[in-house]
């Protein structure tokens, strides 16, 4: 059934607080539309394309909280953080990150994509990955969005942090890694000699 474009521009809208980074092509299935109809409608809503939207939050959250890396040493986009607790990152695999003759993504960038997100959860100045435990579940192709989820599972008062990180393409697990970080102070921010 066809909706008026008023309508299609409401839900639109509505979608995009909702859930602000899905893309352009997931709302073209979603409305039936054309994605040049969805770019059009988000040009007359003054509503910006999947990579601003994820770079505004991104550099926000970022100035805020993140202690241990800078922006531009994260592998993928930062969508969601909470220090100490959980964060999400976005890769989406592009040329540069395959293999010339499959278009299969070469591993250690879905494993710095994690490993970067495991130590920008932690709420310290120096976190440093001292073992990671590593389980590719499938491959990752040219133009797929990986979504990793970290979680910390356990602070110690040794000054490590265990966090899981779970990588997704849709929701399919493709990636999970158990990371053990050191971090140079302990949970009550007194620094380890």
């Amino acid at each position: 059934m066809k909706i008026s474009k008023m309508e299609r521009q409401r839900l639109l809208k509505e979608t995009i607080e909702n859930t602000p980074f899905i893309t352009d092509d997931d709302l073209s299935k979603k409305f039936n539309v054309s994605i040049q109809t969805i770019r059009l409608d988000r040009m007359e809503l003054s509503i910006p394309e999947l990579r601003e939207r994820i770079k505004s939050v991104a550099t926000y959250q970022w100035n805020e909280t993140v202690k241990a890396l800078t922006l531009d040493e994260v592998i993928g986009e930062i969508i969601d953080l909470e220090l100490d607790n959980r964060a999400i990152s976005i890769l989406v695999i592009n040329k540069e990150h395959v293999f010339s003759r499959n278009k299969i993504a070469r591993g250690h960038h879905l494993f710095a994509q994690a490993n970067s997100l495991a130590v920008a959860v932690i709420n310290d100045e120096l976190a440093l990955t001292v073992k990671s435990e590593l389980k590719f579940t499938r491959q990752v192709n040219e133009g797929e969005r990986v979504v990793a989820k970290a979680f910390v599972e356990e602070v110690s008062d040794k000054g490590l942090t265990v966090v899981r990180v779970n990588s997704f393409v849709e929701n399919e697990k493709v990636f999970t890694g158990l990371f053990h970080m050191y971090r140079s102070n302990d949970q009550k921010g007194d620094n380890l000699k």
